[in-house]
């Protein structure tokens, strides 16, 4: 869905709030208050929703987003709950606790937002917009900070509009945020438990409820700090061959723009937004053993493509690198 010239402030009544629910169905972007900061929201689901926030964002990497639940129902339906999640669940959602559980195998959550990863960040907000707003949209909303990448994050609507003006549908003012400062985040898809970001919940309120230490990685190096820090983090088992003219044999080839021979390509029209949208299911999609490895062709570095080829030039590094 194409978004309007300029974002549109709404106070965030009933109206405004089914209003925000179709657009963000139709595949729309919608700014909404948490009690966090202000979330840019689309439809987790989509991976053309997914790639407008990266765009609108002006995102420099596709770093993995949390999708934003109304219930613990809706979480399980995306992710693999275990004992320590519904522990940490029961006692601070809603609320500033993002926590990091293995995708289920049927998780509907776009692969460009977990940025190709088999892990899927989710939170229940803490607050009354954001939750009727994810009931109206009727399904799980993938939603970073409302700010260009690299600037403050915003905690009114106006701070939105200010940043995001005609990149976006509308901005749903629900007041101030009341915390101020994003999700503490919590790496449950491995043992022990990471603390991958600070925030609203402390390390020591998270101890208390599991009953055991968990690890800081700013204080491991060997812990990446966010989902997908590792250069080869996102390789698939076959090699990746960059800026490819053809496929050699045995290869795949991963097309863009006008191409012909190729297996799958990511837009024949050259569209980096298509691209982006269909860079990790199409890399899974070739990633067989009926073929040697898979060569891409070139990727224009400039706007999401320089987030695209970030993620390609880690799929092709050597993999004595990985972790």
């Amino acid at each position: 869905m194409s978004q309007p010239a300029s974002a549109m402030i709404l106070s965030a009544d009933p109206a405004a709030i089914a209003r925000a629910g179709r657009v963000l169905a139709e595949g729309g972007l919608v700014a909404f208050p948490t009690e966090t900061v202000y979330g840019l929201g689309g439809d987790a689901t989509s991976d053309a929703a997914v790639a407008a926030i990266f765009k609108a964002k002006g995102r420099p990497s596709f770093n993995p987003l949390i999708a934003h639940v109304s219930g613990l129902d809706q979480a399980a339906a995306l992710v693999e709950f275990n004992g320590d999640a519904h522990r940490l669940a029961e006692r601070f959602w809603p609320g500033p606790l993002t926590l990091v559980l293995k995708r289920r195998p049927d998780s509907p959550v776009s692969l460009l937002a977990s940025a190709g990863l088999d892990s899927v960040a989710v939170r229940m907000p803490d607050h009354p917009v954001a939750l009727a707003l994810i009931r109206a949209a009727g399904r799980p909303l993938a939603a970073p900070s409302a700010n260009r990448s690299g600037r403050v994050s915003p905690t009114r609507a106006e701070h939105v509009a200010q940043c995001l003006e005609g990149r976006i549908a509308m901005v749903l003012d629900g007041g101030p945020c009341r915390v101020g400062v994003e999700s503490t985040v919590l790496d449950l898809s491995e043992q022990p438990p990471t603390l991958l970001r600070p925030g609203g919940v402390t390390a020591e309120e998270l101890e208390a409820v599991l009953g055991h230490p968990i690890r800081r990685a700013l204080e491991t190096p060997d812990a990446p700090r966010s989902p997908g820090q590792l250069e080869s983090h996102y390789a698939p088992a076959l090699p990746v061959r960059l800026d490819a003219a053809g496929a050699e044999p045995g290869e795949a080839l991963l097309g863009f723009g006008p191409a012909s021979d190729c297996v799958l390509n990511l837009s024949p029209k050259g569209d980096l937004s298509e691209a982006a949208a269909h860079l990790f299911a199409m890399l899974r999609a070739l990633d067989r053993p009926d073929y040697r490895g898979i060569a891409v062709m070139p990727i224009p570095e400039k706007g999401l493509g320089l987030a695209i080829n970030d993620r390609l030039r880690r799929a092709a590094a050597p993999r004595d690198k990985q972790k």
